[in-house]
């Protein structure tokens, strides 16, 4: 989450927030995002308006109070034990009753779409969240109805898979579906065979969350031309392997193991795409070195846990910092776009 505020940082320095119309998220990216909306009352920011008073509310609010603890308090209220073993929906109470997010689904803005991305358990599908709809294409799609902002970005913390997803009752709303390829209009109500539907993070499907508006396959954004600048603060993985014949962390570790080249396969068709032409857009990676001035944040950056505890003032200057040198970093080497061009963004 922090990473990305100072990527948001530079951005906003070159006056770019104003030409962003997309946003895909997955993981801190999707709460980053939706605490960045709630601090603006559900407008996107200016870049003004982000360096004046949205980082510095959200720098104060995350070294002052934990999400985890928050998360663990839920559990004070017998109606909460439910969700013991599952962090996302004791976030989203968190969320709820501690930051103050109520907003629906509905009530974001227009623009920029926003997708918030996240793993349908029962067919292994990505599901997004968006202000018009809900759902996967093997599911269907329903309108969200008053379906919770906080609910739907709390989807990022229903991972790694110990935690628990996000459940959510599927009667509680109408489903449509058209054959693949139909026009549009030509949805049927279906109903689905799940009762409940269990949600993971949308980086089990896509950790860089870039599906929804980058086709791999051609190797071309959606809509054509657009830039696409992503935002991936994922942890490398660590190299080694110390784990004894009886230890359960074998499988913990080979399942880092897949999730590290799935996600570099999507690296790379993204880095061949960017290398096809200038000014198609960025990536930027929390492991990124920096050089020996900020050699010490990037470090730091690279080997800080994934948490949701409260920081201290220090941990998120050093974070923050260091996303904002990597943004710096490459466009001095090799550009960032012109701030003339709607663009799109996706934080991980």
């Amino acid at each position: 989450m922090v990473f990305h505020l100072g990527v948001l940082k530079l951005l906003a320095e070159r006056g770019l927030l104003e030409r962003v119309e997309k946003l895909s998220t997955v993981s801190g990216g999707s709460l980053v995002v939706g605490l960045v909306l709630h601090q603006t009352q559900l407008k996107w920011p200016t870049s003004s308006q982000f360096l004046s008073s949205v980082y510095p509310a959200l720098r104060e609010r995350l070294c002052a109070r934990s999400l985890m603890w928050g998360a663990v308090r839920q559990l004070k209220r017998p109606s909460q034990w439910r969700f013991l073993l599952s962090r996302a929906n004791l976030l989203a109470g968190a969320l709820r009753d501690e930051w103050g997010l109520t907003e629906k689904l509905r009530d974001l803005p227009s623009t920029p779409e926003w997708s918030i991305n996240g793993t349908t358990a029962e067919n292994g599908k990505r599901f997004r969240f968006k202000r018009e709809d809900m759902g996967d294409y093997l599911l269907g799609y329903a309108a969200p109805n008053d379906f919770p902002l906080a609910n739907a970005i709390a989807v990022s913390a229903a991972f790694p898979g110990g935690f628990g997803p996000l459940a959510i009752k599927s009667n509680d709303f109408v489903w449509k579906r058209r054959p693949w390829g139909a026009t549009v209009g030509t949805e049927e109500v279906v109903q689905l065979p799940y009762k409940y539907l269990h949600l993971y993070d949308g980086g089990v499907y896509d950790n860089l969350g870039l599906e929804p508006y980058f086709d791999a396959g051609k190797l071309q954004p959606k809509p054509p031309e657009m830039p696409i600048i992503v935002s991936d603060a994922g942890a490398p993985l660590v190299q080694g392997f110390s784990y004894g014949p009886f230890s359960l962390y074998r499988l913990k570790r080979v399942s880092d193991i897949i999730s590290e080249q799935a996600r570099s396969l999507r690296v790379r068709t993204f880095a061949t795409y960017l290398q096809g032409a200038p000014a198609r857009g960025a990536f930027m990676q929390i492991s990124t070195p920096v050089g020996a001035l900020h050699r010490k944040s990037a470090e730091f950056a690279a080997t800080f846990p994934t948490t949701l505890r409260r920081l201290n003032t220090s941990e998120f200057d050093m974070l923050a910092g260091h996303g904002y040198e990597v943004t710096a970093q490459v466009e001095r080497q090799f550009g960032l776009i012109s701030p003339t061009i709607p663009i799109g963004i996706l934080p991980r």
